[in-house]
């Protein structure tokens, strides 16, 4: 299970948000096949696409 700082870098990526400072958190989730670079652009794989809605469902209010 991905701890709340990563899942926040997978949403960050998924709203196109720049994260320079961050680089090498983001470079362990390309690693563990969250994301997936694309020339200069990170994209989310599917398993990180599943990994960002399992953890917004679980943020819903009365689960």
């Amino acid at each position: 299970m991905l701890r709340d700082e990563q899942i926040a870098l997978l949403k960050v990526v998924s709203a196109s948000i720049a994260f320079d400072d961050r680089q090498a958190a983001v470079d362990e989730l390309v690693i563990e096949g969250y994301l997936v670079k694309d020339g200069d652009l990170y994209e989310l794989t599917a398993k990180g696409q599943m990994e960002v809605e399992a953890h917004a469902a679980l943020q819903v209010p009365g689960r």
